[in-house]
């Protein structure tokens, strides 16, 4: 019986630090290594991530220093970045690549907060998808009599307090992002 309702946190859980990584990659002004987690080099044939090919460390606060551990393949992660939605093109001086965060312009905060908001609205539907599976298999249960209808009122405010528990977390981080891009 508890069974679905932890079942139903784990989901939600699992829902929650994929948005928070999908927030991690969201450039916010600020040098974050975490936007090349998506920048895929093709390293001998096979897609590699960056991070997986170079030491990458924040210099300045706007500034992230990528250094190949295989000086052969400074110009594949160079060619990766520039063509990768990041939108900014490194240095190279032959040993490392320098990638300048520019401070964001007004208009582009407000596309990021946007952009925010709607990963944020696309996690609420997620967290009530789950939800609305869930109590569908309460449903299933009681009508196969395993369970009373008092136990399916209870599992049904459960998750429902489950679910707003979730979908605060997630108006927070959607806060705490939206915060973290506006401020200058």
């Amino acid at each position: 019986m508890n069974e679905q309702i932890k079942t139903a946190q784990a989901k939600m859980e699992k829902c929650l630090n994929s948005l928070e990584h999908e927030y991690s990659t969201i450039r916010a002004g600020r040098a974050n290594p975490a936007v090349l987690d998506k920048v895929m080099v093709d390293y001998y044939g096979a897609p590699t991530p960056v991070n997986q090919m170079a030491a990458i460390s924040v210099a300045e606060a706007r500034i992230l220093v990528i250094q190949p551990w295989d000086k052969s393949s400074l110009k594949l992660i160079e060619k990766a970045i520039q063509t990768s939605d990041i939108g900014i093109n490194p240095t190279n001086d032959g040993n490392v690549l320098r990638l300048t965060f520019p401070q964001l312009t007004e208009e582009r905060r407000k596309e990021l907060v946007k952009q925010i908001k709607k990963i944020g609205e696309e996690g609420k539907v997620t967290i009530r998808n789950i939800r609305r599976d869930g109590l569908d298999k309460v449903k299933t249960m009681k009508k196969n009599n395993e369970i009373t209808e008092d136990d399916v009122k209870d599992l049904e405010k459960e998750m429902q307090k489950l679910t707003d528990k979730f979908i605060d977390k997630i108006d927070d981080a959607v806060a705490v992002k939206e915060k973290e891009v506006m401020s200058i």
